[in-house]
């Protein structure tokens, strides 16, 4: 039996002011702070020592699981970072307010670009300096893989290699690994785990800062299965509220939590 850890980043500086943000890169608010010290005892308390860790590029997530695991006294566990568990890109929306946003184009196109599995919202144009191609961490990427714009479709399509190449292969050795992400990129892998229709993926809502937990058996599949909801640790009605913050981000004029 393998464990597998699945922690989004705590609030960051651009959930705080209700932005979208993709891969442009900002710290933890001081809530966000807080969310990834909480982290640590729900693990400790359940019995999860993590042994590797898999973070994407962006300092966030980064932050997050280097604050649980010292907290945890785990900060020598190895440590792997790719861009392909790196939140969705949100192409010409990034750094735009999502309130502001829903009142300039209406909230049903907000919900496509936001919330669909396939359509993307607008891309960036080549110039735009906004691009990852203008970023030092993604220099040695070949230009075809870096996006312009990402649908949560995309999202599953680059991380899944990912998760067969490296994060199977931990598990396999039998470490508890965590994986410390996103909210687009760990929906992507929860939709794999429990196999989710992309009805069903649209509606998933991830809380920041709340580990998710799955026993997996030998042949990695998840044991006691249930659903999304049935695998994370702490309150319940936490989660629900948290997971309702999130869904809430794009209606305009919603007061900030």
């Amino acid at each position: 039996m393998s464990t597998l850890v699945l922690l989004r980043h705590g609030e960051s500086t651009w959930n705080l002011e209700n932005r979208f943000t993709g891969w442009h890169d900002v710290p933890l608010s001081e809530r966000g702070v807080k969310e990834a010290h909480d982290a640590a005892p729900l693990l400790s308390e359940a019995g999860i020592e993590p042994g590797m860790l898999h973070t994407s590029l962006l300092r966030r997530a980064i932050q997050t699981a280097d604050i649980c695991l010292d907290d945890m006294g785990r900060s020598w566990i190895p440590v792997a970072r790719s861009w392909r568990l790196n939140e969705r890109h949100y192409g010409a929306l990034e750094g735009l307010n999502k309130s502001e946003t829903t009142e300039k184009y209406g909230e049903d196109q907000v919900k496509v670009w936001r919330r669909s599995y396939a359509t993307p919202p607008p891309a960036l144009e080549a110039d735009d300096p906004r691009h990852p191609r203008f970023d030092p961490r993604y220099r040695d990427l070949p230009p075809d893989v870096l996006p312009a714009a990402e649908s949560l479709k995309d999202v599953v399509e680059r991380m899944l290699p990912y998760w067969q190449d490296a994060v199977v292969r931990d598990l396999r050795l039998g470490r508890a690994v965590m994986l410390a992400a996103h909210g687009n990129s760990l929906r992507a892998l929860v939709m794999h785990l429990h196999e989710l229709s992309e009805d069903e993926v649209v509606a998933l809502n991830i809380p920041t800062g709340i580990p998710i937990v799955y026993r997996l058996d030998d042949d990695l599949r998840v044991a006691d299965l249930g659903s999304p909801d049935d695998h994370y640790l702490g309150d319940p009605a936490l989660v629900a509220a948290k997971a309702q913050a999130v869904a809430a981000q794009a209606i305009a004029g919603r007061p900030q939590t």
